[in-house]
C-alpha cells in the first residue's frame, strides 16, 4: 500500500512506437510519386530526446518548379474538369483513410514534434479527418455556399504551415483547396515534415489523381520558392508575423491571393462572477495545452482584482499537478520544446521579464536531462509595458494582469497589434456578448477555450493576419470572386 504523506504517482504508459516505420531518408513527393530532390539534405530530429530520425530532402526552385508544374497539368486535366461529387469522393477516402491511420499519425506526430500522446491521439488527428469529413461534404455544394451559383477555382495553391500543428494545419490548407477544385504545392515546416510524409502516402493509397497534391520539404528558401512562383495563383501561410509580412510584400502588385494566419497575444479575461475552477481549468488549457505552441493561446491572463488572489492560489495548485515529459507517455500533459532555437527564445523573454521585475514562478519539476525542455511558468506583477506582455512567447509561459471594470478588461485586451483570439469567463450572458462585441479578434470563446470545429471559421485582425480558414468562410479563398453574391 502507498504511503499517505507521499503524494499519488502515475505509473509510465508509455505508447509504443512500432506502430511507425520511419524511413532513413525522405524525397520530395510530386506528381504522385516520391521523387530525389536536387538540393542538399537535413536532418529532422525528435525534440524529446535530440536523436536524428530522417534524412529530409531541401527542395531546391527547380524541384519547386516541377512541383508546381504538375499541380498545374493535374488542375487542367483532372482535378478542374472533375465534378464536385467526385471530388468529394477523393476527400471522403482520404478521411477515412486518416482514421483507420490514426494511431500510426499520433504517434508519429508527437515523436516529430514533441507534443503529448494525448493532445496528437485525442485533438489534432481526429480534427484532421473531421475536416476532410466536412469539406468533403461541400465539394458538391459550393454553388450554395454564397460565392456565386457557379463559383470557379483559382487553380495552383502554394500553401506554407508550421510546425507547432503540422498534420492539422495540412489538413486546414489541403482540405478546403481540393474540394473547391484546385491541386496544392504544400511546404511543411523544416522541423516537423514526417505527418505531412505520411500524409503523401495517404495520397496514394487513396488513388488521388497524380500532381493534385504535392509535399515539397524545405526550410526557407523553399517556401519563398512557392510564394513568388509565376505559376502560383494562391498563397496561404501560418506563421510568424514577421515572415508574413515578408510574404505580403512580395506578392504585392501580382494578381495571387493571399491568406495570412499570424502570431498572437491573447487575452484571457476572467471577471469575478466567472466559475473559477473552470475558468482555471481554461487558463491552463489555454496557455500550457501544445506547450504554449498556439497562436492563438491565451498567453495573457486578465483577472478582476477582488478574486485575483483567488484564481492565483488555485491556478498555482492546479500547475503543480502538470506532467512533463516524455511526449509518448499517456500520462504527460507537457511535451517537449519543438526546437533548440524556440527553446532559447522562450528563455530569453522569460530572463527580460524577470529583469523588468515582473514575478516569476514555476512549481517544482524534473525536466529531462537530453531534448528541449521548459517548465510550465506564470509571471505576476505585470505591467502592459513588460515585453512579457506585448511580445509573442509561444511558449509555456503565462503574464497575469489584473483589471477592475469590464471597460478597463477591454482596453487591456485590445491593447496589442494581435487579433486573433481571446476568452471571456462570466455567468452573465450580456457581459459576454458585450465583450465579444467591444474585443477586436477574429475568434471569442465564451467560458471555454482552445476549441475548434471544422465548421467554424478561424482567424484575426490586424497583425494576426487576414482571411479565414475553416467553415463556409474557409471555401471563398479557393474560388474566384467572379459573380459572388
Amino acid at each position: 500500500m502507498a504511503n499517505k504523506s507521499q503524494p499519488f504517482e502515475y505509473a509510465p504508459a508509455p505508447e509504443s512506437r512500432s506502430i511507425v516505420d520511419i524511413k532513413p531518408s525522405y524525397g520530395l513527393f510530386i506528381n504522385g510519386e516520391f521523387v530525389d530532390g536536387t538540393g542538399k539534405s537535413f536532418k529532422t530530429i525528435s525534440p524529446s530526446t535530440e536523436e536524428v530520425l530522417a534524412e529530409i530532402s531541401e527542395a531546391s526552385d527547380a524541384d519547386v518548379d516541377l512541383a508546381v508544374k504538375a499541380a498545374r497539368r493535374a488542375y487542367t486535366r483532372v482535378w478542374s474538369k472533375m465534378s464536385g461529387a467526385e471530388r468529394g469522393k477523393y476527400l471522403f477516402r482520404i478521411a477515412r483513410i486518416i482514421q483507420e491511420r490514426a494511431r500510426e499519425f499520433a504517434v508519429l506526430e508527437s515523436i516529430d514534434n514533441g507534443k503529448p500522446i494525448k493532445e496528437t491521439r485525442d485533438v489534432d488527428v481526429p480534427t484532421v479527418a473531421a475536416h476532410f469529413f466536412y469539406y468533403a461534404g461541400w465539394a458538391d455544394k459550393l454553388g450554395y455556399a454564397g460565392y456565386g451559383d457557379d463559383p470557379q477555382p483559382l487553380g495552383v495553391a502554394g500553401q506554407v504551415i508550421p510546425w507547432n500543428f503540422p498534420l492539422l494545419m495540412l489538413a486546414w490548407k489541403i482540405a478546403p483547396a481540393l474540394a473547391c477544385g484546385n491541386t496544392v504545392v504544400l511546404k511543411p515546416a523544416e522541423t516537423t515534415p514526417l505527418t505531412a510524409l505520411l500524409f503523401a502516402e495517404v495520397c496514394q493509397q487513396a488513388d488521388l489523381p497524380p500532381g493534385v497534391v504535392n509535399i515539397v520539404t524545405g526550410a526557407g528558401g523553399t517556401g519563398r520558392a512557392i510564394v513568388s512562383h509565376p505559376d502560383v495563383n494562391k498563397v496561404a501561410f501560418t506563421g510568424s508575423t514577421e515572415v508574413g509580412k515578408a510574404i505580403a510584400r512580395a506578392v504585392a502588385g501580382t494578381d495571387k491571393r493571399v491568406t495570412l494566419e499570424l502570431g498572437g497575444k491573447a487575452a484571457n479575461i476572467v471577471f469575478d462572477d466567472a466559475p473559477v475552477d473552470q475558468a482555471v481549468e481554461g487558463i491552463v488549457n489555454g496557455i500550457f495545452f501544445n506547450q504554449g505552441h498556439v497562436c492563438c493561446a491565451g498567453s495573457r491572463l486578465l483577472v478582476q482584482e477582488s478574486i485575483a488572489d483567488e484564481v492565483l492560489a488555485k491556478l498555482k495548485r492546479r500547475m503543480k499537478t502538470l506532467r512533463v515529459g516524455d511526449p509518448l507517455d499517456k500520462n504527460t500533459d507537457i511535451g517537449a520544446i519543438n526546437s533548440a532555437e524556440q527553446l532559447a527564445k522562450i528563455r530569453e523573454l522569460s530572463e527580460i521579464g524577470e529583469a523588468e521585475g515582473a514575478e516569476r514562478w514555476s512549481p517544482k519539476c524534473d525536466l529531462p536531462s537530453t531534448g528541449f525542455w521548459f517548465p510550465p511558468t506564470i509571471f505576476t506583477g505585470v505591467s502592459q509595458a513588460h515585453r512579457i506582455a506585448r511580445e509573442e512567447i509561444f511558449g509555456p509561459v503565462l503574464s497575469v494582469l489584473t483589471f477592475r471594470t469590464p471597460k478597463e478588461a477591454i482596453e487591456k485586451a485590445n491593447n496589442t497589434p494581435f487579433g486573433l483570439s481571446a476568452g471571456v469567463w462570466t455567468e452573465k450572458g450580456s457581459l459576454i456578448l458585450w465583450a465579444a462585441s467591444q474585443l477586436r479578434a477574429g475568434v471569442v470563446w465564451s467560458n471555454t477555450f482552445n476549441r475548434f470545429d471544422p465548421a467554424s471559421p478561424f482567424g484575426g485582425y490586424k497583425e494576426s493576419g487576414y482571411g479565414r480558414e475553416g467553415g463556409r468562410h474557409g471555401l471563398e479563398p479557393y474560388l474566384k470572386n467572379d459573380g459572388a453574391r
